[in-house]
């Protein structure tokens, strides 16, 4: 699969600014870590679902990018990363349609030349008003204080399965979390000043990699489901990452505390299982 290499590849260039002068890697406050890793879901999911693409070329589905759902249960709102959906009317549209590479350009993804090829090789996916949702993907981020860091993390990654699944029992409930495993970081928080005019203030990561191990188990004790129905994720991926957020490369980590290959938190599992249940449950739309 390729998009823990397009995150890190993409998050090796510095793209936030500030109102200091600095310009970031990663920034808080700043959703383009979430909107690159939607994006190479999306991507992946087109790769090896042939099914999507056929839905795609027929304009049966388009996405959504900061969709909102609304529980109906509840009536809880919950802004989503990404959603692939059956279109609504064409009256509804806020903006003009984006297609899957017009946002490459606008998210400033990094591509191989491969990888370029074989986008341009796809059906021309399209955003589009979004009506029944079918997928709908959660993006978040660890990158610092991972102690703090934890409770809130797994307190929004569970509201967004809930209000997934509280609008539409039959959508594909997708999270994406990525870890940092790196032993120092420039936080944007600590650094609120001009970088080149005077020494950056650095988080040590004393206890790595505890500390990335003990928020990976915290995700791990979200509720995951086999079948509609019931509460939890249908397909949930942990990418590790050591970024530094100073400039160097972010590089993607494979060895542990990343989850192996074979387990079902594995990103490549989760687009696996994003594949299989599309072709499963929306054959014939």
């Amino acid at each position: 699969m390729d998009g823990p290499g397009i995150v890190a590849h993409t998050l090796s260039w510095p793209a936030v600014p500030d109102r200091y002068g600095n310009i970031w890697q990663y920034h808080p406050r700043s959703d383009r870590h979430s909107k690159v890793a939607c994006w190479a879901v999306l991507f992946d999911c087109l790769l090896h679902s042939s099914l999507l693409r056929r839905h795609v070329t027929d304009a049966k589905v388009v996405f959504g990018v900061n969709h909102e759902m609304v529980d109906f249960k509840t009536r809880r709102k919950k802004n989503l990363d990404l959603v692939i959906a059956r279109p609504a009317s064409a009256e509804a549209a806020t903006r003009p349609p984006r297609s899957l590479t017009d946002l490459a350009t606008g998210f400033g993804i990094r591509l191989t030349a491969e990888q370029q090829r074989v986008l341009a090789g796809l059906p021309v996916a399209m955003e589009g008003p979004v009506g029944s949702v079918l997928v709908a993907v959660e993006a978040k981020a660890c990158m610092t204080e991972h102690g703090k860091a934890r409770p809130r993390l797994y307190d929004e990654l569970n509201s967004s399965h809930l209000t997934i699944h509280g609008a539409t029992d039959q959508a594909i409930a997708v999270g994406f979390v990525m870890l940092n495993l790196a032993t120092t970081f420039l936080s944007p928080d600590r650094n609120k000043h001009d970088l080149s005019a005077t020494y950056p203030i650095v988080n040590l990561h004393i206890h790595q990699p505890e500390a990335t191990e003990r928020v990976a188990e915290k995700v791990r004790e979200l509720l995951t489901r086999t079948r509609p129905g019931t509460e939890g994720y249908d397909a949930l991926g942990i990418v590790v990452v050591d970024c530094a957020n100073d400039g160097r490369p972010v590089t993607v980590v494979t060895d542990p505390p990343a989850p192996p290959s074979t387990d079902p938190f594995n990103y490549d599992q989760m687009i696996r299982r994003i594949v299989h249940q599309y072709d499963t449950l929306f054959a014939n739309i």
